[in-house]
């Protein structure tokens, strides 16, 4: 790749960190236009922002307001960017993706969905405080492959539990790989509760969600 087309997509990702909607669109087509590859520019900007955000939160630099004006960021330059994608040729496994009920939060589950987009996977965003049932009921409509649970708070992580208990109880546990993320969630918390997979950012979740599809 040449220089000018490295020093675009670091524009981008400083633009999406910065929390800069406008300039991050701008720049997003800015890429499409320059031939860059829109699946590596998804994986790279978003991944690499993605992970310098959390680390700026996780630093004190950062508060929710930033959060959520660097995912606007981010959404709005992945929207320009999937527009591109070839998804007949790259489907790999269907995921339904949702926060729990009760919890709000929609940022990391969002970067989690574009990031697994940008790797072929067909992604079915079902949003925010989204109850056990009804997303275990898209999964089975959907015949979905992964069940990907979000959970920001530690009072709302027992409805991870919930929705793996619940597919035990319904004799379906096995239909579905169930992975599960969010700030407060630990590997330790995986384990106890049988879930098929953690990861502890975005950029890990990817690679749990294609190690787990080869399975």
């Amino acid at each position: 790749m040449s220089d000018q087309n490295e020093k675009l997509l670091n524009e981008l990702k400083e633009a999406i960190i910065n929390c800069d909607e406008a300039e991050a669109t701008e720049l997003a087509h800015k890429v499409l236009d320059s031939g860059i590859d829109p699946v590596y520019s998804l994986q790279k900007v978003i991944g690499e922002s993605a992970v310098i955000i959390g680390q700026k939160f996780d630093d004190g630099e950062y508060f929710l307001p930033h959060l959520v004006m660097a995912g606007d960021a981010m959404m709005a330059a992945s929207k320009v960017l999937e527009s591109a994608l070839d998804t007949d040729s790259s489907i790999k496994s269907t995921v339904v993706l949702a926060t729990v009920e009760a919890d709000m939060h929609s940022v990391g589950k969002n970067i989690v969905g574009m990031m697994l987009k940008a790797s072929g996977f067909v992604v079915h965003d079902l949003g925010v405080d989204v109850k056990s049932s009804e997303i275990i009921d898209k999964a089975i409509a959907l015949n979905a492959d992964f069940i990907a649970l979000s959970s920001l708070l530690t009072t709302t992580m027992p409805y991870q539990r919930e929705v793996i208990d619940e597919l035990k109880a319904r004799g379906i546990r096995d239909k579905f790989k169930v992975v599960i993320g969010g700030g407060p969630v630990r590997q330790e918390w995986a384990d106890k509760i049988g879930a098929d997979g953690y990861g502890k950012d975005a950029i890990e979740a990817v690679k749990v969600f294609k190690k787990l599809s080869s399975k």
